[in-house]
């Protein structure tokens, strides 16, 4: 028997009567799988690599559900790649759509980025040939064929890219990959009422809020469990989900020492008792398990529209973790990686991007989720910002009024939100929803929210890059969600960046490294980024939301670099 398969049987043996009570009827309700992990791809002698995107399928409460994966019926391999080294990766879609595989965190040349225009139609095959060269990091590969990326990733299309590099090489963190060196890929799925297949439609609510589920896959199953040694235990997170934001924490409320992002290692470990995460972000923490009791990785609540639901109106565990008697071998250092100051030069480009939803969308999305689960999954939002009246919290005591995610979003009622179009919001507080939603069932005009989300003002056009960058040079950006209130997770293809602030305040430290993923919600957010790779008018790279119905529904820009 190897070894992990020794630590994954006797997790299951682990102390059950130790974790929390929801633990434990989430254990009786059914039976615990243990934690699948990924297998590594590691490059062959000639420094190849085959993906195969194809359809599989996975079994969930009791039913064979239709999925796609690479190399496998979902999810993919984790594959590793040495910094400085070319590799050629050899991608087949046998799957019934075109497709894309965009390398997310990588900084390589837009030819190669696997951004929209590079579609793979079924039955057809592209190969790309890189050379990683920076950092090592976490990264991850998806879809991304517009329009579908959403549905794609629904149906169970993602995978890592671990980069190594010889300096993180040096540093004695857990390495040991499915014994103390752990993926962690959470995403939210929502399967049809008879539970055979993923329920996903893109409609006016997903293209307002986002495509969410009601249960929560970590690696694509349900609660698992895994074995570990006593140690130091390192989980790579990726919030893998197409519109829901996290908030991790432990169940015992030991710490988590977050000591990489989304760009690679920090310059010394920050620790941490919650570690909230946006969609595409990335984090590595460390966690103490020598004293050998069992706990869970959760999530917490979160205040976002449609997140509020159940379960994920009470701490939700991912994963059930049993320390064992074996004894890890990694440990925390003190500093990890010199980290560069951020100087912001004084000639250095800048570069304005507001985000925008369609006012007409926002009234429309907002009804449409309230109609189908109420008021509840408003979070506790003001509804005169969207065209309605009154506050979730008036009618609802489940949902936490006010704020979200520390926004005093009442305060925002009378706010011009992006020049809407004239509508007075003021006007409709008085308006009887019920009446309203008699109207709307009778006559609804007709309205096509395919382009209904906007940057600049413009939805996206894969014929029109939107601006050039000069190689090499660092731009500042500021991306705006002011007069907009959703969370909008904002991600850049080709380049890691510096936060210089978020929703107006400085990052926090453990965001204060190389990202690729930056929170705009309801405020500016500003970032220093640099492109060290070409990319020409036929590949260019893209800007977006990563709240994936939002990019599908043109919340995206491409750009070149030159």
């Amino acid at each position: 028997m190897q070894r992990r398969d020794f630590l994954k049987l006797s997790a299951a043996l682990g102390a059950a009567s130790a974790l929390p009570l929801w633990s434990r009827s989430l254990m009786a309700a059914e039976q615990r799988p243990l934690l699948p992990v990924p297998s590594l791809l590691l490059p062959d002698a000639r420094g190849e690599i085959k993906l195969v995107a194809q359809q599989g399928t996975s079994h969930w409460r009791g039913k064979d559900v239709p999925t796609w994966g690479y190399n496998g019926g979902l999810l993919g391999p984790a594959i590793q790649l040495e910094r400085g080294k070319e590799v050629r990766v050899n991608i087949f879609n046998r799957l019934p759509d075109a497709t894309t595989v965009h390398w997310h965190g990588l900084e390589i040349p837009g030819e190669v980025d696997g951004g929209p225009q590079a579609r793979i139609e079924p039955g057809q095959q592209r190969s790309v040939s890189f050379t990683p060269d920076q950092p090592a990091a976490t990264c991850w590969f998806h879809p991304h064929q517009h329009g579908r990326t959403g549905y794609q990733v629904a149906q169970g299309l993602a995978g890592l890219v671990l980069i190594n590099d010889p300096e993180s090489g040096k540093l004695l963190l857990p390495k040991q990959w499915g014994v103390d060196d752990i993926p962690v890929i959470l995403q939210d799925k929502r399967l049809t009422e008879d539970g055979s297949k993923i329920d996903y439609q893109l409609d006016v609510m997903d293209a307002a809020v986002g495509w969410f589920g009601d249960m929560l896959l970590t690696n694509g199953a349900i609660y698992p469990q895994h074995g570990v040694p006593r140690g130091w235990l390192r989980l790579r997170l990726l919030n893998g989900c197409n519109a829901r934001s996290l908030n991790l924490t432990t169940s015992d409320g030991r710490p988590m020492y977050v000591i990489a992002s989304d760009g690679g290692l920090l310059a010394e470990p920050v620790k941490l008792s919650e570690l909230p995460m946006i969609p595409g972000e990335r984090f590595e923490v460390l966690v103490d398990t020598s004293d050998g009791k069992p706990f869970e990785l959760q999530t917490l609540p979160v205040r976002q529209m449609g997140m509020t639901l159940k379960p994920f109106d009470q701490p939700l565990p991912v994963l059930s973790i049993t320390p064992l008697r074996v004894m890890a071998s990694g440990t925390l250092p003190d500093k990890l990686v010199e980290m560069p100051a951020v100087v912001v030069p004084q000639a250095s480009d800048t570069r304005w991007l507001q985000l925008m939803m369609d006012p007409e969308l926002d009234r429309r999305g907002m009804q449409a989720l309230m109609d189908k689960y109420g008021h509840a999954a408003m979070a506790g939002m003001d509804m005169s910002a969207h065209g309605m009246s009154g506050s979730a919290g008036d009618r609802s005591a489940a949902a936490p009024a006010g704020k979200m995610q520390g926004m005093d979003h009442g305060s925002m009622g009378g706010m011009d939100h992006g020049n809407m179009a004239g509508m007075d919001h003021g006007k409709m507080a008085g308006m009887d929803h019920g009446e309203m939603k008699s109207k709307q069932a009778k006559s609804p005009a007709p309205f096509d929210f395919h382009n209904g989300n906007k940057i600049n003002g413009v939805a996206f056009n894969m014929e029109k890059p939107a601006f050039e960058a000069k190689q090499g040079v660092w731009e500042k950006w500021t991306i705006s969600g002011e007069g907009d209130m959703m969370m909008h997770p904002f991600h850049v293809h080709g380049a890691q960046f510096r936060i210089l602030s978020e929703n107006g305040k400085p990052p926090a430290a453990h965001r204060s490294g190389w990202k690729d993923m930056v929170l705009v919600e309801g405020w500016r957010s500003e970032i220093l980024v640099r492109f060290n790779h070409k990319a020409d008018k036929p590949n260019a790279y893209m800007a977006h939301c990563h709240l994936l119905e939002h990019e599908d529904t043109g919340m995206m820009l491409g750009f070149t670099v030159a």
